[in-house]
């Protein structure tokens, strides 16, 4: 019986679709949530809040690949259910649609890297854990360093780099208990990593926002 429901659980349409479930709640959740508070206004209007549960969501998955397919499917869900919620609350202007195509190809670019990120720090093996690490704090660095120099707004800058701060040390800390030999690598990539992000998010993505 224990063996049945184990194979159940990780079944691939049991794990896509409860990716796909959460990745709607998490973008209907996130629309909600605007307006409530400053704080909260900011940190539902960002990339960092889909990339954290994308990643933790690919550290509960057992399997590599469906991981990967996860990811993917929970960032295309989620931009699904952030403007579905921005459609019945009359908020999805005319220029919503090519938006909403902008960040759907976003999270089909990154949804699978956050959730190999996220199993392959659980469930990896070698420096690749640290590589790997480095990912996840890489992106909410990119965007404090994007609320700070691009739009100045360093209070809100002040609290992301925060909150990447103890992104990079967490798992850090995890991979050098775990024995993971140049666990250091994390905390060494990921301000790399953060800079070409913003670079990046400068350049192309607010190049592509703009054009629609």
């Amino acid at each position: 019986m224990a063996s049945t429901i184990t194979f159940r659980r990780d079944a691939p349409v049991t794990v896509l679709t409860a990716a796909a479930a959460f990745g709607l709640l998490l973008g209907w959740a996130t629309y909600g949530l605007h307006g409530t508070t400053p704080l909260l206004d900011r940190a539902t209007n960002s990339t960092s809040t889909w990339i954290i549960w994308t990643a933790a969501a690919g550290a509960l998955i057992r399997r590599r690949q469906l991981a990967v397919w996860g990811g993917a499917l929970m960032m295309l869900a989620t931009c699904g259910g952030y403007y579905t919620a921005s459609t019945l609350g009359g908020t999805f202007g005319s220029g919503g649609l090519g938006t909403a195509a902008v960040w759907s190809m976003a999270g089909l670019a990154g949804g699978p890297l956050l959730g190999w990120a996220g199993w392959t720090v659980r469930r990896g093996k070698g420096d690749i854990r640290a590589v790997a690490g480095a990912v996840i704090p890489m992106v909410v660095l990119g965007e404090g360093l994007w609320f700070g120099l691009a739009l100045h707004y360093w209070d809100d800058a002040a609290v992301f780099l925060a909150v990447g701060a103890l992104l990079i040390a967490l798992p850090t800390a995890y991979l050098a208990r775990a024995g993971v030999r140049r666990y250091w690598l994390c905390a060494v990539l990921a301000p790399v990593g953060a800079v070409v992000f913003h670079l990046a998010e400068k350049g192309i993505l607010n190049g592509l926002l703009g054009s629609v």
